[in-house]
């Protein structure tokens, strides 16, 4: 490890910033600080200078090669699933549009959407059949799972719960709290997950939620039609606030859940092309008092 990763072959060419080697350089950070190792430690444990660490913990390094992540992950006493993820991540091309395909390169247990969302500081949304997780109550959540993954016990469905619902922090926590921006689509709240109790539980939820300062969330009644003339299926756009200049700190980002993978994009026309979309279904969408009346009601409905 004697030579400066500056100066390796064998790993990504070009310095640009994309999405795998900024959540790499994020989550290498994060473990860093976990074992209590400064970048000028961690960086003579690895024979570096200290400016190629951090380079790579800010996704703009030169060249990553698997070999180097797998040691740091070593230093930092990542667990071996981890660190299979960190190596999928540190093999991804340099490019602005990302296939995560589950269980390629990088486990399917592996999710890097939510280490994404962790470092939010705005997120606007639109959901066609479920409520986003952000939003997701304790039992709603464990029906979702319940059926996602009929082989857990009881522990480990607990433990998805949990994991769910730690999430939500995000926009609860008292300094800084994300915004959300959601637009829901009139079917969430028509399609039973659990059973009745539950969807009156979750409905009043999202109402209760929507008077939060930095919510707004949005319904998209059935009598809106189509707005967009096609369907773009569920996606959230995240955004990473700016720097002291006003200049974004991270390129937004546009992420798509699919079934076998996910769809990342940060294309600017890409981004600008979701952006419009949620303009656009914002436009036909019920107002947030409205909003909170339907669900207020259709919570009633199922309880009566």
């Amino acid at each position: 490890m004697a030579a400066d990763a500056s100066n390796r072959t064998g790993g990504q060419a070009g310095a640009s910033s994309t999405l795998p080697r900024r959540q790499l350089g994020r989550y290498l950070r994060d473990w860093r600080t976990k074992a209590g190792l400064t970048i000028a430690e961690a960086a003579r444990l690895m024979e570096w200078g200290a400016s190629t660490l951090q380079r790579l913990e800010k996704g703009q390094a030169d060249r990553i090669r698997t070999i180097d992540i797998h040691e740091l992950c070593r230093i930092y006493g990542i667990p071996d699933d981890l660190a299979e993820g960190f190596a999928g991540l540190a093999q991804q091309a340099a490019v602005k549009s990302w296939w995560h395909a589950y269980g390629d390169l990088i486990p399917e247990n592996f999710d890097i959407y939510v280490g994404l969302e962790a470092s939010a500081q705005r997120l606007r949304a639109y959901q066609s059949e479920l409520v986003p997780g952000l939003l997701q109550t304790a039992e709603y959540a464990r029906a979702l799972n319940h059926l996602g993954f009929p082989q857990d016990s009881a522990d480990e469905l607990d433990r998805r719960v949990a994991l769910r619902l730690q999430r939500q922090t995000l926009i609860t926590r008292k300094h800084l709290p994300a915004e959300i921006d959601v637009i829901l689509h009139e079917s969430v709240l028509r399609t039973i997950v659990g059973d009745a109790m539950v969807m009156a539980a979750q409905l009043r939820h999202l109402a209760d939620g929507s008077t939060r300062s930095n919510v707004a969330l949005r319904i998209l009644p059935f009598t809106a039609g189509v707005p967009l003339g096609v369907s773009t299926g569920p996606f959230t756009v995240l955004e990473f606030g700016t720097d002291g200049k006003g200049q974004p700190v991270e390129p937004p980002v546009v992420y798509a859940e699919g079934f076998t993978g996910d769809l990342y994009l940060e294309r600017r026309a890409d981004v600008r092309r979701y952006d419009r979309a949620h303009e656009c279904l914002q436009r036909q969408a019920l107002d947030i008092q409205p909003t909170r009346d339907l669900l207020q009601r259709v919570a009633k409905e199922y309880v009566a």
